[in-house]
């Protein structure tokens, strides 16, 4: 995992046995204690009570259990609203390479371990355990899927023998004709590690937040199962808040249709007196001005604090939420995302998905019209970071100078809704449904299946 990128020096500190090296019998023992890495001339320079000089820096734990190491200043949350940087504590072994742009730090742990501090990184270790052992399968799920995708066509087989799927979408793709601008982003392919430890893979922050006894029990529950698709492991994915329905695959990267990654009611049934979304412009605005009943739709203090991370209780309004820009600072937000609009007249909303979320959006200028997609790119262009989702309604309210004064936007869900509502599960686990169920009602037509 792949904690730090492009830094110009790393601060670790080691707690236990370890030596520098991989081979416990002729490493270089490590004092405990803190260290400093540095790159120096295209190589990785170590200095505390040991000092050494290479191409990169192997530290080995010589008891995986009872020896851990601290990495400061590790960032979470990058170009998101609660980005911020922490100290954290992780198991296994570290290596510091020297990058083109600076030090690499990569951790290297099991994967079981790993989803350990994924789904209490991702969640609170105090969740139901349901949602715990769901996320489990999930994350094991999306990271076997990555693997597969990044190895040699044989390297990984499938359960049943098959080939499997290469559809795994990597990377940034675009489409720029001067007038709209598409992009789409799902996880980069990195070539010192496997996935990255932060919200464009998945969380993982390290040991220190996997203080609950039920997350290893989760783990342990349901360790090797995986959910699976036509013989192939499934692409697995999630998000905070669907806003009361998920979200399809097509709407936030690539035109695809992913059959498990469908449009689903986060609910028992279907909503009485409520149209959904995909009825037409008029519904769509319909459903995000309205609070209709989901298993995501909880706002209870007590109940968000026993199933958030401390940083993402930060955010509450995220059901349905509002942002407000002046003119000026959304002609500002529009120029740093490339598009001299001049004043704004207007943001309409040309194709949604059949959550609410928009995946074209037309931006109306003085200077011009563009049309800007998918999803999340539409949610960094408005915002200075990203809004909580694409699902929204632009509102403009008063007038200066001629132009409209505010614009209001109300929105519906945090971030791309696809897959496992990570709300509306934990919901779903406080009011008694098993981890069974819960996968069952999120990814339709996907089977769980045990592999190791």
């Amino acid at each position: 995992m792949g904690l730090i990128e492009g830094a110009a020096s790393a601060r670790v500190r080691l707690e236990g046995r370890f030596v520098l090296g991989a081979d416990p019998a002729g490493g270089t023992p490590l004092e405990p204690g803190e260290y400093a890495a540095a790159r120096e001339g295209g190589a990785v320079v170590l200095r505390g009570a040991v000092e050494a000089r290479g191409p990169a820096a192997l530290i080995s734990p010589l008891d995986v259990e009872a020896s851990r190491l601290t990495v400061h200043d590790v960032t979470i949350g990058k170009d998101f609203h609660w980005q911020r940087r922490q100290s954290q504590g992780f198991q296994g072994a570290l290596r510091v390479l020297a990058g083109r742009e600076g030090l690499t730090v990569v951790n290297e742990v099991p994967l079981e371990p790993y989803l350990a501090s994924v789904i209490s990184s991702e969640m609170s270790a105090a969740a139901p355990v349901a949602l715990l052992e769901a996320h489990a399968v999930v994350s094991r799920s999306w990271l076997l899927a990555q693997l597969r995708a990044a190895a040699p066509p044989d390297a990984v087989p499938p359960s049943d023998g098959s080939r499997g799927s290469a559809a795994v979408r990597r990377g940034v793709s675009r489409i720029e004709d001067g007038t709209e601008v598409r992009r789409w982003y799902d996880r980069e392919s990195h070539e010192a590690f496997d996935v990255c430890a932060d919200d464009h893979c998945q969380r993982y922050q390290g040991v220190t937040r996997a203080f609950s006894r039920s997350v290893f029990e989760a783990v342990e529950a349901t360790r090797g199962q995986a959910l699976v698709h036509e013989g192939a492991v499934c692409d697995a994915r999630y998000s905070k808040c669907c806003g009361g329905l998920t979200e399809v695959f097509s709407t936030a990267w690539a035109d695809e249709d992913v059959p498990y990654l469908q449009a689903v009611y986060d609910g028992a049934g279907a909503p009485e007196g409520v149209e959904l979304p995909s009825a037409g412009p008029a519904a769509a605005e319909a459903w995000i001005f309205s609070s209709p009943p989901a298993h995501c739709n909880r706002t209870e203090p007590e109940f968000l604090a026993r199933i958030l991370p401390g940083f993402d209780q930060e955010t509450r309004d995220f059901y349905r939420w509002e942002a407000v820009y002046a003119q000026d600072e959304l002609c500002e937000l529009l120029a740093a995302a490339g598009l001299d609009t001049g004043g704004v007249l207007g943001l309409d909303a040309l194709e949604r998905g059949p959550s609410g979320r928009i995946r074209r959006l037309r931006v109306r200028g003085e200077k011009g019209t563009w049309i800007v997609g998918k999803e999340l790119e539409i949610r960094r262009t408005l915002s200075r970071s990203h809004l909580l989702s694409s699902a929204f309604v632009a509102r403009f309210e008063g007038e200066r100078a001629g132009l409209p004064a505010t614009v209001r936007l109300t929105g519906a869900g945090w971030g791309h809704g696809v897959g496992l509502c990570q709300i509306g599960a934990a919901s779903m686990a406080d009011r008694g449904a098993g981890y069974r169920e819960i996968l069952g009602h999120y990814f339709r037509g996907a089977e769980l299946r045990t592999l190791y």
